[in-house]
């Protein structure tokens, strides 16, 4: 539907594709790479055993997930496999793994934008609006994965930092109702009740990182 909207240029197209591709293989690889590089450090070598502490795109290629974010801006990688019972900590260093992924995504709007207000200082070529309009997609197409692995719902990342804020002794009774409770999750995720309050946080990492990626610059403005 977004190719429908008033204003939308063949040149937004092209540009909006070719940002999803450069998610696909290279912040997506980069969001499991941060899963795995952050487990090992923690003890657990799991992914580095099965050859996926790499930034090369094919070892964490999933069709469908690149699929669905072609089509519906969200998508994801093959998980990176990690075992929690490597982790001298396991509660603490299972959310530190778990929220390096989304970080990462972060991480990658940022350097986005460093690179998007640089072309500000480029010689006023017609090849700057492509450019400009690529990395305005790129940054905004990161920002929605790492809010959308926020969601507390299996196999995203909210879901494994849910768990290990939930004290031990009410874990067992957790899981035992959990069949329930995800399904009261995605009841309100279909009848939008999540939309706001993704909105909102999708607004406040996007201003810092525009902040952020203005500080190379602050000098100049």
């Amino acid at each position: 539907m977004w190719f429908l909207q008033p204003g939308i240029t063949m040149t937004d197209v092209l540009m909006r594709i070719f940002a999803t591709l450069a998610v696909i293989f290279l912040t997506m690889p980069l969001h499991e790479y941060a899963h795995g590089l952050v487990a090992y450090k923690l003890g657990d070598k799991t992914a580095k055993y099965s050859g996926r502490l790499t930034l090369n795109p094919m070892s964490h290629f999933d069709p469908l997930g690149a699929f669905s974010i072609l089509v519906f801006d969200i998508g994801w990688a093959k998980p990176v496999p990690i075992d929690v019972k490597n982790f001298k900590h396991p509660k603490r260093d299972m959310a530190l793994v778990a929220l390096a992924g989304p970080l990462s995504n972060v991480i990658a709007a940022v350097l986005g934008t460093v690179i998007l207000n640089a072309t500000a200082f480029l010689p006023n070529v017609d090849i700057i609006i492509p450019i400009q309009k690529f990395f305005s997609y790129y940054i905004i197409i990161n920002i929605s994965l790492a809010v959308f692995n926020f969601l507390p719902v299996p196999p995203l990342d909210g879901y494994k930092v849910l768990e290990c804020l939930i004290p031990y002794k009410y874990l067992a009774k957790y899981y035992s109702y959990y069949p329930l409770i995800l399904l009261f999750i995605l009841g309100l995720m279909l009848f939008g009740f999540f939309e706001i309050p993704l909105m909102i946080i999708r607004k406040g990492i996007y201003s810092l990182v525009i902040k952020l990626g203005g500080l190379p610059f602050a000098a100049f403005m």
